[in-house]
């Protein structure tokens, strides 16, 4: 399930992007009782996964740091990947209630995975703060002439999401929203068949992103200020405005 990123056609690709950013990784630890998933991170299973670096922009050194905190943890067990995320939020917002719309239209979180650590059959999550999920596989980038696949799903999913504030009301003042997420191993099946969990001392390719729109009150409510680009904050950054690199995410390990 692991592999080495510079022994692929994939890279041939890269030759013509801007420079690469340093790539993080991250130590997933393995647990013996799996999380209670309520969108806190806060049950005593937690307390063994330490909290990522803070969300930087997409293209890393070029731009300033994001304005609000975001970070996420990781832990793993025979059958699932566990991982939450905070989000620092003055104006929770939310639109999209229906499974696979294009859940980045929101302010979002997005997880991607690259077991194969080949830059192909790699996964992608997003969520808003609805708990609207859009789940896709993409077995080549974007760029290289990939499309979505939209129909596969994620068979076992479970996430939940937590507000602290109120969500669509720009009378209140908030202050984030978390999420936890469940992953079954076994859901997994376009890298690998049979797919199987990982072992201890494998690593994958991923990364995580924040889309973050600005917004403004029009009536009582919000909506996107025209004609402003969204915000990209990524915790691995990928040295440009796209996320379908995935020769360019971070690492995370699974430990013992």
């Amino acid at each position: 399930m692991s592999g080495r990123t510079d022994d692929t056609p994939l890279a041939d690709y890269e030759r013509d992007l801007p420079p690469r950013q340093p790539r993080k990784s991250y130590t997933v630890h393995r647990t013996s009782r799996p999380p209670r998933l309520d969108g806190r991170a806060a049950c005593p299973a937690w307390e063994r996964a330490p909290w990522s670096e803070e969300f930087v922009d997409i293209e890393g050194e070029l731009k300033p740091t994001p304005r609000l905190s975001t970070r996420f943890k990781a832990l793993w067990d025979d059958e699932h990947l566990y991982v939450a995320c905070w989000m620092d939020e003055l104006d929770l917002w939310a639109t999209l209630t229906e499974r696979d719309s294009v859940i980045f239209h929101d302010n979002d979180i997005e997880l991607f995975l690259n077991p194969s650590c080949d830059g192909l059959n790699y996964y992608e999550l997003e969520v808003n703060a609805r708990n609207t999920v859009w789940d896709l596989v993409l077995h080549k980038p974007y760029r290289m002439g990939g499309r979505d696949d939209s129909v596969w799903h994620i068979e076992g999913l479970r996430t939940a999401i937590h507000l602290d504030g109120t969500l669509n009301d720009p009378a209140t003042t908030d202050r984030g929203w978390g999420i936890e997420i469940a992953i079954p191993f076994r859901s997994l099946n376009a890298h690998s068949d049979p797919p199987r969990a990982p072992r201890p001392g494998d690593r994958w390719l991923a990364n995580l992103s924040r889309v973050q729109w600005d917004l403004e009150t029009a009536g009582g409510v919000y909506r996107k200020i025209p004609d402003r680009p969204e915000h990209n904050w990524v915790w691995s950054p990928q040295g440009l405005i796209d996320m379908h690199v995935p020769l360019r995410w971070g690492w995370i390990e699974f430990g013992a």
